[in-house]
């Protein structure tokens, strides 16, 4: 892209085209994961529809590829592209909250941070994820689970409507189109670029109870089985983790510890602080925990508590998953071996607890399909060395092929890998939706412009 073609296109817009020679350049093509280095061809900072409009029409008219970009939290670092043009929503933070109406409006570039300060000052919340600083646009597209998914459901069901830039550059509302709206709540960026979200809300907070247990790795497999067995019978206001990791340098678990595997409890009971502190008592009777930190807190806060564990630029992250047909005790067996083999501390297995509201919808009711599994694992394999690339990614493939045969075979694709073998990953993800996916994906895409995510052919 010239500077000729770089100040034509800026001249259109109300944002800014920011280029290699520009000072920020370094800055704003920079996503979470630090492990991505992608120099695009430019970057379109869009300070609102108008400004995505043409830089689509622009990227189209000029056979540019396209990323776009929302939080730039995504793991696999497709929100930026080599060469191409990154469509840029970061700017575009707006939040309305219609209290009496019990919805919400949000921007494109809004995090989950953003939202949930709007919403909560009118006690109200919308389903999102457990890092603050991810984008609400790429986590409800992929469907969004988080610590509410057991009593309101994933991000993308609490989706009313949206606004969508199409591939040839017109707004069309989803509202519009029943089959465009069932295909945004979990298919992805297949289909355009996502403006504005419409959400229904919910009552929440504005405290809650947090439950935090931690249990030394030589009773993994004990506590896990007791695990098992709670979560079957937890009610649905409860949702949960048990996070096979290595200990911290933190004080408040006891030194002899640190560095040794461990396995954490970590839920949230979504109603008031004295009824979640009852609920959640059984999970913290498990075993004989090394520390107990569970307290009432603000909901803000609980939806910060993995934040520091995950700071933008620094780590390099490798995310995959399996759903889980179950937690049998030969499944329970080979987590806490896999955990004990892994390269890097940092890095975790994490049991996430499903059913309850998540599991209401059927399979052809959401895009995003099959609910059915108990459990999901979240493999995450992070890490800060690059010399560490290769054997970190490794661990995390041997995990993900090794849980097959435990795994209904589908894989939640907010946490794609490097999108690795990603046609057969659509196929087996999507099942039965897949088909009516591809014909959705005709109407508004079919040259395939936005198929740098799961892609989904046109069919």
């Amino acid at each position: 892209m010239t500077q000729d073609m770089a100040e034509g296109l800026a001249g259109r817009l109300r944002g800014r085209v920011v280029q290699a020679t520009d000072a920020d350049y370094d800055q704003v093509r920079a996503v979470w994961n630090g492990m991505i280095d992608r120099r695009p061809a430019a970057l379109v900072r869009c300070a609102g529809t108008s400004d995505v409009i043409e830089a689509v029409r622009y990227a189209r008219a000029r056979g540019l590829m396209v990323a776009v970009r929302g939080g730039g939290h995504n793991v696999s670092g497709t929100a930026v592209c080599d060469d191409g043009l990154v469509v840029d929503l970061t700017p575009m933070r707006g939040v309305r909250v219609d209290p009496a109406a019990g919805t919400v409006r949000a921007a494109g570039g809004v995090t989950i941070g953003d939202l949930d300060s709007e919403t909560q000052a009118f006690g109200l919340a919308v389903p999102m994820g457990v890092v603050t600083e991810t984008g609400i646009a790429g986590l409800t597209l992929g469907g969004g689970l988080g610590w509410l998914r057991r009593r309101y459901g994933l991000s993308c069901d609490s989706l009313i409507s949206a606004d969508v830039v199409t591939a040839d550059g017109r707004v069309v509302v989803a509202e519009s189109d029943p089959d465009l709206l069932w295909a945004l709540k979990g298919g992805g960026g297949n289909f355009g670029v996502v403006t504005s979200f419409e959400f229904r809300a919910h009552p929440v907070g504005p405290d809650v109870f947090f439950a935090q247990v931690i249990h030394a790795g030589s009773d993994a497999r004990s506590v896990l089985r007791a695990y098992r067995e709670w979560a079957a019978a937890a009610p649905d206001e409860i949702s949960s983790f048990a996070i096979l990791w290595h200990a911290p340098e933190d004080e408040s678990i006891p030194a002899e510890h640190h560095g040794t595997p461990i396995v954490v409890f970590a839920a949230m009971h979504s109603g008031t602080p004295e009824e979640g502190e009852t609920a959640l008592q059984p999970l913290r009777d498990i075993g004989t925990p090394i520390a107990d930190l569970s307290a009432a807190t603000s909901y803000l806060e609980a939806q910060r508590f993995f934040d520091e564990d995950y700071p933008a630029h620094v780590m390099r992250y490798y995310w995959k998953s399996r759903y889980l047909t179950g937690l049998p005790d030969d499944l329970i067996d080979v987590l806490v071996e896999l955990n004990e083999g892994s390269p890097s501390p940092h890095s975790t297995l994490d049991v996430w607890q499903l059913g309850g509201a998540f599991a209401r919808p059927g399979t052809r009711d959401t895009a995003f399909g099959d609910r059915s599994a108990p459990f999901m694992l979240g493999i995450e394999s992070n890490w800060e060395d690059p010399a560490d690339d290769e054997a970190c990614i490794a661990w995390a493939r041997r995990v993900h092929t090794t849980l097959g045969p435990f795994s209904t075979g589908a894989e939640y694709l907010n946490f794609p890998g490097l999108y690795e073998d990603s046609d057969r990953t659509v196929r087996d993800t999507f099942g039965p939706n897949l088909d009516r996916l591809a014909v959705v994906k005709r109407r508004y895409d079919p040259d395939n412009v936005f198929h740098l995510t799961h892609n989904i052919r046109p069919s």
